[in-house]
C-alpha cells in the first residue's frame, strides 16, 4: 500500500478558518484543509508555504504545528502534518479547488469533511478555544 505524506494549513482569519472543496478525483465535493504532498528533502513548514502559494496564490506564515493525523484510505495510507497559519500577503484565489469557505466554531459541521480532515477538528477546537 502506498504511503503519502502531506502538509495541511489551518489558515486563521479572526475567529474563522479556511476550508476548501475538492474539485477533482474520487473525493470531489468533500471539504479539506488546503495543502499538498511533501517533496523529497522538504520540511512540513516549507511544504505548506509552497503549496498554498501554488494552490491559492497567497503567502502564509506558519504560526504553530497543530497535529499529525494518519488515515487509511481505500487505495493509500495518508500521513498529514497540520499547521496553524495566517495570510501574510495576497488575496486567496482558488485554482485547484471547487470552492472555499471561511467557517467558525458554529459552522464547523456545515461541510462534508474528508475522513482524514475530520480527525484534525478536535485539535482545531482545542487550539482555537472552540
Amino acid at each position: 500500500m502506498k504511503t503519502i505524506r502531506v502538509s495541511a494549513a489551518v489558515i486563521k482569519n479572526g475567529d474563522k478558518i479556511l476550508t476548501t472543496e475538492r474539485g477533482y478525483g474520487k473525493y470531489k465535493g468533500f471539504w479539506e484543509f488546503p495543502g499538498g504532498k511533501r517533496e523529497e528533502g522538504e520540511s512540513g513548514e516549507d511544504t505548506i508555504v509552497r503549496e498554498i502559494r501554488e494552490e491559492l496564490e497567497t503567502t502564509i506564515a506558519v504560526d504553530a504545528f497543530l497535529c499529525t493525523v494518519e488515515h487509511q484510505y481505500e487505495d493509500f495510507y495518508l500521513i498529514m502534518d497540520c499547521y496553524l497559519c495566517h495570510v501574510v500577503d495576497g488575496n486567496i484565489t482558488i485554482k485547484e479547488h471547487e470552492a472555499m469557505k471561511w467557517i467558525s466554531s458554529d459552522t464547523l459541521g456545515s461541510v462534508d469533511w474528508l475522513p482524514a480532515d475530520i480527525k484534525v477538528l478536535p485539535f482545531v477546537r482545542s487550539a482555537l478555544g472552540w
